[in-house]
C-alpha cells in the first residue's frame, strides 16, 4: 500500500497497523523518520530496535537508496513460503523515491507501506511546531513558532527539541498551559534563521576551506546541535540527488521553471549556491569512474550521522575533522 506525507501528518495512515514492512523515502529526512518513529511507537509488541539475544525487536535501517531492496526481497520471499512473519522493518532512504526498485517492491503489498517525504515548507513545519506546543501546553503567536521552525532548519526533530526546552522554562504543561514570548525563545540560546545551518553548510558542500574554521567556531560559540548540523547536509545532499534525479547529473539549473524550482526547494536566496555545489557535486568521483562525488557524499554523511550519535561527548570534535574532509573533497578540482 502507499501514503502520502499529509497522510503521517494527521496521524498514523489506515492500514499501518497492518504493515510489517515501511519504506519511507524521499529528501525530508527529518519528516521520514519522524513518521517512522511514529510507527514505531504504535507498534502493539515493539520491542527493542538494537538486536538482543531473545525477545521481540524491530529493524530500523538508514539507507540512501536501493540498498535494502534484496534483503527485503528475501525476507518477503521466506515470509511467503511460510517462514511466518517477520520483525517489523522500517527503511528511511533520503535519496530514493516512491518509483525506486524498494518502492515498486512494497507499494502493492498488504502487508507494507511505502510513503515519500518531499522537503518541508516553513508554513507547515510553523503549524507542526504550534501542534507541539499544545501538546507541551505552550501557547505560541504565529511569528514565534516561524522562528522556531526556522532556527530548526525546517527539521521537525530539532524542532520538538525546541519546544520541549521551552516548555521546561516556562514551566508549562497541559493541565496549565503558559503562554511563551520571544524574549523566552532567546532565553534558552535557540538559533534564528540568519543564525542556523546555512552558511556552514554552504561553505562545507561549496568546498571554501578557508571559511571552515570560522564557521565552526560560530557553531560553538552559537550552541549548534552538530547532529543537527549534520542532519543539516544531509538534507542538502538529498536534495541534489533529488535534482540530479530530475534533470540529470550534466542539466542545468538555471534551465528549469520556477514551479519546477520550488517543487525542488531551490529557492531565490539559496540558488546561487545550490548551483555550484551541484555542479562540484555530479562530477565524477574520479578520473573514469561512473560514480560521483555524491554517490560517496551521501554515505558518508549517514555515517557521520551515526557517529555523533554513538560519540556525543567528542560529538563536536569529530564533526570539525569531518567538516573539513568533506570541504576538501569539494574543493578538488
Amino acid at each position: 500500500m502507499k501514503a502520502t506525507q499529509k497522510d503521517f501528518a494527521r496521524g498514523l495512515p489506515p492500514g499501518t497497523q497492518a504493515a510489517r514492512m515501511f519504506f519511507f523515502c524521499g529528501p525530508d529526512e527529518a519528516g521520514a523518520s519522524a513518521a517512522a518513529a511514529r510507527v514505531a511507537a504504535a507498534l502493539p509488541d515493539a520491542g527493542d530496535r538494537v538486536e538482543l539475544t531473545g525477545g521481540q525487536r524491530h529493524i530500523w535501517v538508514r539507507a540512501s537508496g536501493d540498498e535494502a531492496h534484496d534483503a527485503l526481497q528475501i525476507l518477503i520471499e521466506t515470509a511467503d513460503a511460510g517462514a511466518g512473519a517477520a520483525a517489523p522493518v522500517l527503511v528511511i532512504a533520503t535519496s530514493a523515491t516512491d518509483k525506486s526498485r524498494t518502492a515498486k517492491l512494497l507499494e502493492k503489498r498488504k502487508d507494507a507501506m511505502v510513503a515519500m517525504f518531499h522537503p518541508p515548507d516553513l508554513g507547515s513545519v510553523a503549524g507542526a511546531v504550534r501542534g507541539m506546543a499544545d501538546a507541551a501546553g505552550l501557547r505560541l503567536g504565529g511569528d514565534l513558532a516561524e522562528r522556531i521552525a526556522r532556527g530548526a532548519g525546517l527539521d521537525v526533530r530539532l524542532a520538538q527539541s525546541e519546544v520541549t526546552k521551552l516548555a521546561l522554562y516556562c514551566d508549562a504543561d497541559p493541565q496549565a498551559p503558559k503562554p511563551a514570548s520571544l524574549e523566552d525563545h532567546a532565553a534558552i540560546g535557540a538559533a534564528t534563521e540568519e543564525d542556523g545551518f546555512a552558511p556552514l553548510v554552504n561553505a562545507v558542500l561549496g568546498g571554501e576551506i578557508n571559511r571552515i574554521s570560522g564557521e565552526v567556531r560560530r557553531m560553538r560559540e552559537l550552541g549548534l546541535n552538530p547532529v543537527g548540523v549534520a542532519l543539516a547536509l544531509e538534507r542538502r545532499a538529498a536534495q541534489l540527488a533529488l535534482i540530479a534525479a530530475k534533470i540529470g547529473t550534466n542539466g542545468k539549473i538555471p534551465s528549469l521553471g520556477p514551479g519546477e524550482k520550488m517543487q525542488l526547494g531551490i529557492f531565490f536566496r539559496e540558488e546561487r549556491a545550490i548551483i555550484q555545489q551541484f555542479e562540484r557535486w555530479t562530477q565524477p568521483a574520479a578520473r573514469g569512474s561512473r560514480e560521483t562525488r555524491l554517490d560517496r557524499l551521501i554515505p558518508r554523511l549517514i555515517g557521520l550521522h551515526r557517529t555523533l550519535l554513538a560519540n556525543s561527548q567528542a560529538a563536536e570534535l569529530l564533526l570539525a575533522q569531518e567538516l573539513t574532509e568533506i570541504a576538501r573533497f569539494a574543493a578538488k578540482r
